[in-house]
């Protein structure tokens, strides 16, 4: 007989989007009712690349959570050519940042001041192994000649795989993988080498961008890719594996700026996050693993206590809104219009 309630330890989403002043006021509570922690990315405009401005952004973000939520940011710095290794010193006394983002220029929405060689930031990866900081990586080529679905599979060969080599020790999270190729490159990695992995990519192949027509909303960096992979996501992140953990990548877009000649990639997930990734080990008969890969494996990869409250989800059959209202507009979250199978009940303590 299929549960008709689970719970599990409180949940915590190592990858998320919170955006700014009105838009991280509209947002950070879907994702605050729900996760005790997040890391948050740094890749606002400006990018957050100093540890002085991750704690300006750190309070701006405590002070949008709505009252009655315990909800902390895990703050991190965004890679430049320009970061000296005393940033990532800095970085490793604060109480505040977690870990550093590379992002190759171009590759994704706020990645123009990433990283186009390498070879630049030698001395700090070098530091952050030296100091276990852990290197969160947007694993896609940015070569022009290499095609879009896959970006992803070339970097890990061509630029992931050197990196590991001339830095074995460094902590690496490949984030929002979306290959089959990028989980046989973290099962065979290192122990220091996990990757997180997103609703959206666990439930949708690429069809879902093309069905009926251009679906905008479906658009993200990286790509949905086709069903063997979106099968091989799956079959990883419910092995139990605990390489493997939640990163929702969820990423507020306003409607605007998603149905536009040139619409920016991101797909908004906060609003139903935990009951979409239920839905996704449920289709396989993995339910019972999804504590592991919502809330140990993360805190257990970098090093911080696992939370020591409880959730519960319930089945129940509940309507998605066709829109999320915003102070400057409004953003069609994932699921607009339908439903998912369950929803997070009221926190339980112990």
């Amino acid at each position: 007989m299929e549960p008709q309630r689970f719970e599990l330890t409180a949940p915590d989403d190592w990858h998320l989007h919170l955006r700014d002043e009105a838009a991280l006021a509209d947002v950070v509570g879907y994702s605050a009712r729900v996760f005790r922690r997040a890391i948050v990315m740094p890749n606002l405009r400006p990018p957050i690349t100093t540890v002085d401005q991750a704690h300006a952004y750190r309070e701006r973000i405590l002070a949008a959570i709505p009252v009655g939520h315990r909800f902390e940011p895990l703050m991190t710095l965004y890679l430049t050519a320009a970061t000296p290794p005393s940033e990532i010193e800095a970085a490793h006394a604060s109480p505040w940042v977690h870990a550093a983002k590379l992002y190759p220029a171009g590759a994704t929405t706020g990645a123009e001041a990433g990283i186009a060689d390498l070879s630049a930031i030698d001395d700090v990866l070098r530091t952050m192994e030296r100091l276990d900081v852990p290197l969160l990586v947007h694993g896609e080529s940015i070569d022009p000649a290499v095609d879009v679905f896959d970006r992803e599979a070339v970097f890990l060969d061509q630029t992931l795989t050197p990196l590991c080599q001339r830095f074995p020790g460094l902590r690496i999270v490949v984030e929002h993988i979306t290959t089959a190729e990028a989980v046989d490159f973290v099962t065979r990695g290192s122990s220091r080498i996990a990757a997180t992995v997103t609703a959206h990519h666990l439930l949708y192949d690429r069809n879902a961008m093309f069905r009926g027509g251009i679906r905008p909303h479906f658009y993200c960096l990286p790509v949905l890719k086709r069903e063997r992979h979106r099968s091989a996501l799956l079959q990883a992140a419910t092995s139990g594996n605990p390489k493997f953990f939640l990163g929702t990548d969820s990423a507020p877009h306003l409607r605007t700026a998603k149905e536009a000649a040139c619409g920016c990639a991101g797909i908004f997930t906060a609003h139903a996050a935990l009951p979409l990734y239920a839905e996704a080990f449920e289709s396989v008969g993995s339910l019972h693993r999804l504590e592991g890969f919502a809330s140990h494996h993360g805190p257990d990869f970098y090093g911080l206590p696992r939370n020591d409250d409880r959730i519960a989800l319930e089945r129940t059959r509940t309507a998605i809104p066709m829109s999320l209202t915003m102070a400057s507009g409004d953003l069609i979250p994932l699921r607009a219009g339908d439903h998912v199978a369950w929803r997070v009940c009221q926190a339980i303590t112990d």
